[in-house]
């Protein structure tokens, strides 16, 4: 009687990637997060003191913060498109490259103009924070992966946390530009550490760079941000305010249409209008406005002279340290993150870091009288901030393709430098509104502080609405392998084709191909992994004596097929099911982790 092969229903796949990886890539990564975050918040200690440091107008010197702040968001989609065609490691080292010449620009001048530059190519590092998450999506084991993008995503607020004190110590005691010289140092410091610890990803997005998209990007997100950033100076109702608007307006929608119909979209528009995709999107821009209030609130409230009936009267240090602790909250807060998000998914750790968000700036509006209230305001904020920002890239992840993750996740990070945007020009126009004279100056008022709390929770409250549709982690079955049998064992040895693999859905074909080296030799025995969208197993098998596979496809779309072997370093490929309408042929070519292993591979 024929053997047959037998369905056997499968538990979870194991990763095919190996499980001690990245054990240098997480912090490395993490600490390239960080260094881009003490760029942000380098000179807000010495904000107040630009004018004179730079000898302008009070007017003129916002804008070596604005540029910063436009140039982040205009190099964070396209750096992380770019990372996905052109390797992600590569463009993670430009962009701490281009954020070290920047320093050193700042740190050798007290020119206006100059300092304007340096400052815009130090925005350029914000690619960073996309690109990071993309390497470990890549790279790591999944049971690593939650754990190591909520540290990344929330790098941001811990080098923000502890760059405060730290840059405030240096202000009051050395030259200003120690600052540059600084950032510069942990930007040479981070390219190091990449180049010996994070490895360059194999998988590579097909198609090319839109330069036409990534130009009607730039000028659109200038032409919305200046006037956002610079509103409360021209005025909102003025004529160059209105007409910015209007102009971004314009070309977002013409920018809009053009990359609906490119082939080769920076930004997949048809892939951000998916609900998940957008509703995360629109939560984070509500998250970062609620990041971004109590960096502009606590530090004023804390430095105030207590003779004001309200102000703390700390020095710039001490209201650094009172609230860093919002930073180290939210680096404590990543494994919290992963257990619950393993629970739960990522939807409910958002919504709870929502929520923590909520009480910390209700409990806020009664916790203004003394710094160690200040103290638990930051903790507080820090925990519910670390579990939203951890959560973004891992519904963001679960939604797209694993080629667009860079480019995705460089859109999310967008979003969330538009909510700090409209954050700091809010929080800016509020507290110049209710400011109060003292003596020949005025200075925020409690109103001003309370208002801008209400503000930040009224945000908090919309996101927390929003991550309410986002739709619930969908339980789904665990891909069907088949049972190997004596037949097919036979078939492989004598190098014969492997059998049809079953369908596990009406009309479904699959992928074949072959694993080989780079000189065309077949890997015979390697295992070759089919993953969907959502970064989960669909499929696993193992090559024959000639290197052939198959693989059934679980429907239509786009997957990645990666292959491993002992000895060859995995390679992993983007491949659609169907390819223009025929069978898939996609080849693997693997190589040799270590030169000497070939002849005990090939005997």
């Amino acid at each position: 009687m024929p053997q047959t092969t037998h369905e056997q229903p499968a538990a979870e796949l194991p990763d095919p990637r190996p499980s001690k990886a990245g054990r240098g890539i997480v912090p490395v990564l993490a600490f390239a997060g960080i260094t881009v975050a003490v760029m942000q918040t380098l000179l807000v200690p010495v904000i107040k003191d630009l004018p004179a440091l730079l000898n302008t107008a009070p007017s003129n010197a916002t804008w070596v913060m604005t540029a910063t702040l436009l140039a982040g968001a205009v190099s964070t989609p396209i750096m992380g498109r770019l990372g996905d065609l052109n390797g992600k490691r590569r463009m993670l080292l430009a962009s701490l490259a281009v954020m070290v010449v920047g320093s050193l620009i700042c740190a050798f001048t007290d020119d206006l103009v100059i300092m304007i530059v340096g400052r815009a190519l130090q925005g350029f590092a914000m690619g960073a924070i996309p690109l990071g998450i993309g390497i470990m999506r890549d790279e790591l084991p999944r049971e690593k992966l939650g754990s190591a993008m909520a540290l990344m995503s929330s790098s941001i607020g811990v080098g923000g946390g502890l760059a405060l004190p730290a840059a405030a110590l240096v202000a009051q005691h050395a030259d200003w530009h120690t600052l540059f010289f600084g950032s510069a140092g942990l930007g040479v410091l981070a390219m190091g550490l990449t180049v010996l610890a994070v490895p360059e990803t194999s998988l590579r997005a097909p198609g090319r760079f839109d330069v036409t998209g990534a130009l009607g990007l730039s000028l659109g997100l200038v032409l919305l941000l200046l006037p956002i950033t610079k509103g409360s100076d021209w005025g909102w109702t003025s004529g160059t305010t209105l007409g910015l608007i209007a102009a971004a307006l314009v070309v977002l929608v013409l920018w809009g249409l053009f990359e609906l119909r490119s082939d080769a979209p920076l930004v997949d528009l048809r892939t951000t209008a998916r609900r998940e995709v957008l509703l995360t999107n629109l939560a984070s821009i509500m998250v970062g406005v609620a990041f971004y209030a109590v960096s502009l609130v606590l530090p004023q409230l804390l430095q105030l002279p207590s003779s004001t009936g309200y102000g703390l009267g700390q020095s710039m240090v001490v209201a650094g340290l009172c609230v860093a602790p919002l930073g180290l909250t939210m680096m404590f807060v990543a494994p919290v993150y992963a257990r619950i998000s393993a629970r739960y998914g990522p939807k409910m750790t958002l919504m709870l870091g929502m929520l923590v968000i909520a009480i910390g700036y209700g409990a806020g509006l009664g916790l203004m009288s003394a710094a160690w209230q200040t103290i638990v305001i930051a903790v507080v904020l820090g925990a519910g901030i670390g579990l939203a920002y951890s959560s973004l890239p891992a519904l963001i992840i679960g939604a797209v393709d694993a080629s667009e993750t860079g480019a995705a996740n460089g859109l999310n990070t967008l979003m969330r430098s538009i909510g700090t945007s409209v954050s700091s020009a809010v929080i800016g126009m509020v507290l110049a509104n209710t400011s109060v004279r003292m003596g020949s100056v005025s200075v925020p008022s409690m109103e001003g502080f309370r208002t801008s709390f209400m503000i930040a929770t009224g945000a908090v409250l919309v996101g927390l609405v929003l991550a309410a549709f986002l739709p619930s982690a969908r339980k789904t079955s665990a891909p069907v392998l088949l049972a190997s049998s004596a037949a097919d064992d036979a078939a492989r040895e004598a190098g014969a084709p492997l059998p049809a693999v079953a369908r596990p859905y009406p009309g479904s074909d699959g992928f074949r191909g072959r694993v080989l080296e780079a000189d065309g030799t077949p890997v015979p025995g390697a295992n070759v992994t089919l993953i969907d969208r959502h970064g989960r197993q669909a499929g696993l098998t193992t090559t024959d004596a000639q290197g052939r596979y198959a693989l059934a496809a679980p429907g239509t779309g786009s997957f990645v097929l990666a292959g491993s072997a002992a000895g060859y370093m995995p390679r992993a490929r983007p491949a659609s099911y169907p390819a223009d309408g025929e069978r898939s042929e996609t080849d693997l070519v693997l190589t040799l982790s270590a030169p000497e292993r070939r002849t005990a591979l090939r005997s």
